[in-house]
């Protein structure tokens, strides 16, 4: 099994890290060669804007909704979860979505950096804390998709069928309790 990290700007060498820690291998993906050499993707925050203008100059974003279509588990996590929705709502408009996630997401919900928080997520085994870090709210969720965790009573981690969204990061530092759940429930069980 080998697990992709989109590697066009954001988070992803944090996510080959812990990757790696949970003796799981990990690839850079960048181009949609790389994309047909991993098992499962992993959609990292960072800059959504910048992050869909690179999906649609490398042709990942097609490339990307093709293998979702035909059940390779995708996880995003805050600007990856953005990338996944099916609406953003946003002063600045986004070049492309996935179209993945039938959920409506604010980017930037909580504020700017300054209000970058840790928060404790609830709905797994236990409680962990996550770092909200310029993070998406939901305001929005279709009927397949089904809210796994929660923090302050915002909705931060959704599942519709292969696909998974966290609002928050988790691969940056510490137990990363939703790696562990997309290995043990998205990709295992395939």
């Amino acid at each position: 099994m080998v697990i992709g990290v989109l590697a066009l700007q954001g988070d992803f060498k944090e996510h080959m890290a812990s990757l790696r820690s949970h003796g799981v291998e990990g690839r850079d993906v960048r181009t949609p060669a790389d994309l047909k050499e991993v098992n499962a993707l992993i959609l990292p925050g960072g800059e959504s804007t910048t992050m869909a203008k690179l999906l649609i100059s490398s042709g990942l974003n097609k490339e990307i909704v093709q293998r979702a279509k035909k059940k390779m588990p995708i996880w995003g996590t805050c600007a990856g979860a953005i990338l996944l929705a099916t609406d953003v709502v946003s002063p600045v408009p986004l070049e492309c979505t996935l179209g993945l996630l039938d959920m409506t997401v604010e980017r930037n919900s909580y504020g700017r950096q300054l209000n970058s928080f840790l928060g404790q997520v609830e709905g797994l085994k236990e409680p962990f804390d996550a770092s909200f870090i310029r993070a998406p709210r939901i305001s929005r969720l279709g009927r397949g998709v089904r809210v796994l965790a929660r923090c302050r009573k915002d909705r931060v981690m959704m599942r519709e069928k292969n696909i998974l969204a966290t609002t928050f990061h988790t691969e940056l530092g510490g137990e990363n309790k939703v790696l562990e759940y997309f290995l043990s429930q998205m990709i295992e069980k395939r």
